[in-house]
């Protein structure tokens, strides 16, 4: 396979050039977070794949060894994997690739993260919902021009703040403008999530 059969997928034309790459969490597919996406910015365009990687027949976008610990060599590759698809897709579907926003829950927001430390050429942006430090390249790239909103759960058990934040201050390092909330909550969605992400994602130009 290769182009846009790499994945199972969604996808939805919109009536703006900003295209929503929506990225599901463990178990998810690809309509988990369409509605999410909806409430976002309900006339973008959405891209919806379903992770290729099976936990015990629950679908992520790459492998871990255990909870918090990843697979990296897997998490490279799959990170390269995503790239390309999307880049296939923007292509097919005639899509602008300069606005291109990534929107991930759990391990949807840690393969974002992912793309944008590897293949940051892929994303304007990022919405990164529960996410977690997903790998420390040997060099940063570039991120500069992007921007990035994290939102993270104070009383998360999966995903410790600390944890996020040295995601958020790498992200910053390599240029990107970051925008960090703690949110009162857990590793679930809270209306408040999606509030502040879209009032963010409409200040994005």
């Amino acid at each position: 396979m290769s182009g846009t059969d790499t994945f199972i997928h969604r996808f939805i034309p919109g009536n703006s050039k900003r295209t929503l790459l929506v990225l599901h969490g463990t178990g998810g597919n690809e309509d988990d977070l369409l509605p999410v996406g909806r409430m976002l910015d309900p006339d973008s365009a959405f891209l919806s794949p379903r992770g290729n990687v099976l936990e015990n027949g629950a679908p992520r976008f790459f492998r871990r060894l255990r909870e918090g610990v990843f697979d990296e060599e897997d998490l490279v590759r799959r990170a390269h994997e995503l790239a390309d698809f999307v880049a296939a897709s923007v292509k097919e579907h005639g899509l602008d690739a300069e606005q291109v926003v990534a929107v991930g829950y759990s391990n949807g927001a840690n393969i974002a993260s992912a793309l944008m430390l590897l293949r940051p050429e892929i994303l304007r942006g990022a919405v990164l919902f529960r996410g977690q430090t997903p790998l420390v390249p040997e060099k940063l790239p570039d991120l500069a021009g992007k921007a990035i909103f994290l939102s993270s759960g104070k009383f998360d058990p999966i995903i410790d703040s600390e944890n996020a934040t040295t995601l958020a201050q790498m992200l910053t390092r390599a240029g990107a403008e970051v925008t960090h909330r703690l949110q009162q909550s857990g590793h679930e969605l809270s209306r408040v999530d999606i509030d502040e992400a879209r009032e963010w994602l409409a200040r994005l130009a």
